[in-house]
């Protein structure tokens, strides 16, 4: 079951954990830029860094630019392409530390086992910031040309994977936890395709984003089923377990996410959803 507190933010008895909620308003790091390695991940090397921002970098992300606050990367990436001297400012986010934020939020199964959802999930619960904006994550991969901003690499969230069935429906599921822990989530990329569902915005009026409205009720209709339906495995190794996983069943609870996110105006790139 799922106990739901309109100040309090949502507890899961059956894993007993909590989701914050929209307490985390005003929070230290106000933007977190997560940059992905899509070939539009390179407009931001032309950004001016703000002094409240924080650059979360995905596994080779960080070779983008030099002043990159955090690198999240699997336990698999290998050891050639992390960096080797590092910044005071700069730390590595591994399984030891994302994986207990993501459970945070009801798991892996539910949240899409891909890096750029599990870094969304670790800096929506660690650095709880106002805004989560995004870049070189729309998760297109092109049949010629490069699908990476290094080139040609793995189109990982495409993978056959019981979590990944909908990017669509994993995104809209970020981004309507996010609204509800009072965090505004958007899309930087100026890519013609995405499969992140998150409205589109530019880098003026950053500062001045508010999480967008959302259908509260259905939002907790698609937790209470999660819990329900039991498929949270606290190790974050949820491909262990997939035998007991019922693909249709987690096309349901898909199908929930994308229902509550379905008045927002989403692809359109229209700021009006947060307000501004």
């Amino acid at each position: 079951m799922v106990n739901l507190n309109r100040a309090h933010g949502w507890t899961c008895t059956a894993c007993g954990l909590a989701s914050p909620q929209v307490q985390w308003l005003g929070g230290v790091m106000s933007i977190a830029i997560i940059m992905g390695s899509g070939p539009g991940v390179m407009q931001a090397t032309a950004w001016t860094k703000g002094r409240n921002w924080s650059l979360v970098a995905i596994n080779n992300a960080w070779r983008v630019r030099p002043d990159w606050d955090y690198l999240v990367h699997p336990s698999d990436f290998p050891d050639d392409r992390k960096p080797q001297d590092l910044q005071p400012h700069q730390r590595i986010v591994t399984a030891a530390d994302y994986v207990a934020e993501q459970n945070a939020f009801g798991g892996f199964v539910y949240a899409g086992g891909t890096m750029a959802f599990t870094s969304a999930y670790w800096a929506l619960r660690v650095l709880r910031p106002r805004v989560i904006a995004v870049v070189g994550c729309d998760m297109v991969y092109p049949a010629t040309g490069p699908t990476h901003f290094y080139g040609t690499g793995t189109a990982d969230p495409l993978r056959k994977d019981v979590t990944l069935r909908s990017l669509e429906a994993k995104s809209a599921r970020f981004m309507l936890l996010a609204a509800r822990a009072g965090t505004a989530v958007v899309n930087l990329s100026d890519a013609r395709e995405s499969r992140l569902v998150f409205p589109r915005h530019g880098m003026i009026g950053l500062d001045h984003l508010v999480p967008l409205s959302f259908d509260a009720r259905a939002v907790e209709r698609a937790l209470r089923a999660e819990a329900d339906l039991g498929y949270f495995v606290p190790s974050g190794k949820y491909w262990k377990e997939e035998a007991r996983f019922d693909p249709a069943e987690i096309d349901r609870i898909d199908a929930m996410w994308l229902d509550a996110a379905g008045d927002i105006d989403l692809q359109a790139g229209d700021a009006k959803a947060y307000g501004t």
